[in-house]
């Protein structure tokens, strides 16, 4: 329920005001009406006023509720003459998760940091590098002397992987929460990375840190050249890293997923660093029991394959029938592709910047249909993306 408390007094030797105030319960949805807020609450206001403050009261919860406030106390409030009422000071609280119905309506808001504390400096630079792009960058210090720290691709794969850290009995090591996702750049990762490991840095725990580099499939971002930032951020901290004996496990894939867990894993090897890398052939949240060294560690997959989707094992089934598809045609020597103005593609992959590209190219060269007939993405079902045909959406 809500509650109004109205005093006939005030200013700052009003006192007590929860012990001296006439009090209304509102249960949720219910709205005061003037009889009611007259009757319970302006019983020691002048009659001549009771009209004005009572429809500025009723406004006022109107207000409040339509903007989603959590608290809003007017003190003092004044009467003119005329019966205007004048509110001279007023303190409130917004309830920050309506912010996607009140946005717009509340205008430009400066939160206070979460948890009663002053914002570190390194939150304060992502905020404002997540202000300047495109991208989603978010960092929150939870505890910056924890030994566990994540750096996690997706707003949902960051709550799985801090849950996931919280169940297996170290959410007292949590030592932040934060993601970086919509295709952040070299440079951003960059500046991302570097800003989580100086975090790291500033105190040394004997049985040394863990950092955790996870996400689910990207859709569009490309993991190599957000790893490529990573891989310049431990090229600036190796010494540090292996001082303060930091293990980091990475669990990544998404376009350009293997090339990506291959330049870092070159430069592990390179720095020294013993990093350990998995893609989707592993669990999403498979490295943190291994990092922690709750489970025996699974042999990294081989990188040396080319790229393609994860290779696992078929679950046997007593009542399978044999296979009716046909084999494939045995190869031919013919190597040259034959195009024509009719001639279609499939591309593999969601390379959505290359298929526009490719249709931009059509378009000018006036040819009557796309050349792109599909795109085949095995990570997840059947769905349509649009694409720009000209100035039309196709």
């Amino acid at each position: 329920y809500d509650e109004i408390l109205f005093y006939h007094e005030g200013g700052v030797d009003v006192g007590d005001v929860d012990a001296k105030a006439e009090r209304m319960q509102l249960s949720t949805g219910e709205m005061p009406t003037l009889a009611t807020v007259t009757a319970k609450l302006l019983g020691k206001v002048p009659d001549a006023k009771k009209e004005n403050l009572a429809s500025f009261v009723v406004s006022m919860y109107q207000f409040y509720k339509d903007l989603h406030f959590a608290y809003l106390e007017i003190n003092p409030l004044v009467m003119l003459e005329d019966n205007t009422v004048v509110p001279l000071d007023m303190a409130a609280k917004l309830d920050e998760t309506a912010s996607f119905l009140c946005a717009q309506r509340w205008g430009e808001v400066d939160w206070p940091p979460p948890f009663g504390r002053a914002a570190y400096p390194e939150e304060a630079l992502i905020r404002e590098m997540d202000g300047k792009t495109g991208a989603s960058l978010k960092l929150t210090i939870l505890n910056d002397r924890g030994r566990v720290w994540t750096m996690v691709a997706g707003g949902g794969a960051s709550v799985v992987y801090a849950d996931t850290v919280a169940d297996y009995g170290w959410g007292h090591e949590l030592a932040n929460y934060g993601e970086y996702s919509g295709a952040p750049s070299t440079e951003e990762t960059f500046v991302y990375a570097k800003t989580l490991l100086s975090l790291m840095m500033k105190y040394k725990h004997p049985e040394g840190k863990f950092l955790i580099i996870g996400g689910g499939i990207a859709n569009f971002t490309d993991v190599a050249a957000t790893f490529t930032g990573l891989i310049q951020a431990l090229q600036h901290y190796a010494s540090d890293i292996k001082e303060h004996k930091i293990q980091i496990w990475i669990r990544r894939a998404g376009p350009n997923y293997v090339e990506g867990l291959r330049k870092v894993k070159a430069a592990s090897d390179k720095l020294g660093l013993g990093l350990k890398v998995y893609g989707p052939e592993t669990h999403i949240t498979a490295v943190i029991p291994m990092a922690l060294g709750l489970m025996q560690a699974l042999p990294e997959p081989d990188l040396s394959a080319a790229c393609g989707p994860p290779v696992r094992k078929l679950i046997p089934n007593a009542g399978s029938k044999p296979s009716t598809q046909k084999p494939a045609p045995p190869a031919t020597k013919h190597t040259i592709v034959t195009a024509t103005p009719e001639t279609t593609s499939i591309v593999y992959g969601m390379q959505n910047r290359a298929v526009q590209g490719m249709l931009d190219f059509d378009y000018m060269c006036k040819r009557k249909k796309p050349s792109v007939e599909a795109m085949i993405f095995p990570f997840s079902g059947n769905h349509y993306v649009k694409f720009y045909w000209g100035t039309e959406e196709i």
